[in-house]
């Protein structure tokens, strides 16, 4: 379908079907010079050996309709165009594709759960996955990725006129798993979209939101929270794109850190083109050090093209414990452990109680709780 050349100069200056349009990536492009290539199993470079086997679990809503279908289906691959090489490979590498659908004016009275499950690391598997939420209609749609896996998957959101969708995004894989994941949202007039990604588990793991508008009146919320363990390396690459007037977004992503070489990484991009007057937007990454040896890396960009909008900006910070929390704490009686805790929790629950499926968000509190058990025991 040919290559398309952005004309800004921002981190996503191509996008494409073909794998040939992206050269290998080396890492020292701006996009991959976080990411650590010689881990990603050669999934960068397509020379991944296939084979690898992810299964697919579905509970959908009773409103909505999931659909396995073949490559040629009419309603994959239209919001998204690849934008790197590993998300053209995985493109290109899928066999079948899920096919979620809300119908018009319906609100699903439950939320739609598609459960990944990957079964061998050693070999390559990729995904494709399309939700269309027809206008006016609402629903929440939870992913939830486990297993050893080496995995490459592109998501796309399509959100009609004044339609509500909610996605969480929960990557707890086993300690060897490599994920690549893009998410892509287009949003129709007054459409609403709010994501929560959670990461948690895995070897490497790089995932990549990004948002376009459509039409006026579009709204996105992108949360995300993680706890980066030693030798881990989690990243978050995000990109919102306001292309058109009077439309809004937040981004609020926090992390905790702990142990020798627990690296984060986020990116958040985002773009007011000039013909996107009064655009709303903000956008906030926090990261909590816990231990020495850990690594973040935190890049906020706002690139504006107009003079006319009614509010932007950017934040970041990246720091350890609070001497003077903790010393208020133990003041009261309160050990070094508890008082610990207590800020952690504190940090990361003001996002972890804005996820509205309590399945999920109990998950999250006990896979923290664990996360602070074993930080505790060294």
């Amino acid at each position: 379908m040919g290559l398309d050349t952005k004309p800004l100069s921002t981190l996503h200056e191509k996008a494409s079907y073909d794998v040939a349009d992206f050269e290998v990536p080396t890492g020292r492009e701006e996009e991959w010079r976080f990411t650590p290539l010689r881990r990603l199993r050669n999934l960068h470079k397509g020379t991944a050996a296939d084979g690898g086997k992810v299964l697919l679990e579905v509970e959908a809503a009773p409103e909505v309709t999931v659909e396995t279908v073949g490559r040629d289906d009419a309603r994959i691959g239209k919001a998204y165009v690849p934008a790197d090489r590993v998300s053209a490979q995985a493109w290109n590498s899928f066999t079948d594709a899920t096919v979620v659908t809300v119908p018009k004016e319906a609100v699903a009275s439950a939320p739609t759960i598609l459960r990944r499950r990957g079964e061998d690391a050693s070999a390559a598997a990729y995904g494709h996955t399309t939700v269309v939420v027809e206008p006016f209609a609402e629903a929440t749609v939870v992913f939830t990725h486990r297993g050893s896996a080496t995995y490459a998957e592109n998501i796309e959101f399509v959100v009609g006129d004044g339609a509500r969708l909610s996605v969480i995004s929960l990557q707890d894989w086993a300690d060897d798993a490599v994920h690549v994941a893009h998410q892509h949202a287009r949003l129709g007039r007054d459409a609403r979209f709010v994501s929560h990604n959670i990461s948690l588990g895995g070897d490497v793991v790089r995932i990549s939101p990004s948002v376009a508008y459509g039409a006026p009146g579009g709204d996105a919320e992108l949360y995300g929270v993680y706890f980066v363990d030693g030798g881990q390396h989690l990243e978050h690459r995000l990109l919102v794109d306001h292309a058109v007037p009077h439309c809004r977004s937040r981004v609020d992503y926090r992390g905790a850190l702990q142990d020798q070489d627990a690296h984060a990484v986020w990116i958040g991009d985002v773009i007011i083109r000039a013909e996107a007057e009064g655009t709303d937007t903000y956008e906030l990454n926090r990261n909590l050090v816990l231990t020495d040896g850990t690594r973040v890396d935190s890049v906020p960009n706002l690139e504006i093209l107009t003079g006319e909008v009614a509010g932007a900006g950017h934040a970041s910070a990246s720091g350890r414990l609070d001497d003077e929390h903790l010393f208020y704490l133990r003041a009261r009686g309160i050990t070094f452990d508890e008082a610990r805790r207590m800020v952690v929790r504190g940090f990361l629950g003001q996002l972890v109680e804005r996820i509205e499926v309590a399945e999920v968000r109990d998950k999250v509190r006990e896979a923290i709780e664990e996360e602070l058990d074993q930080g505790a025991a060294r």
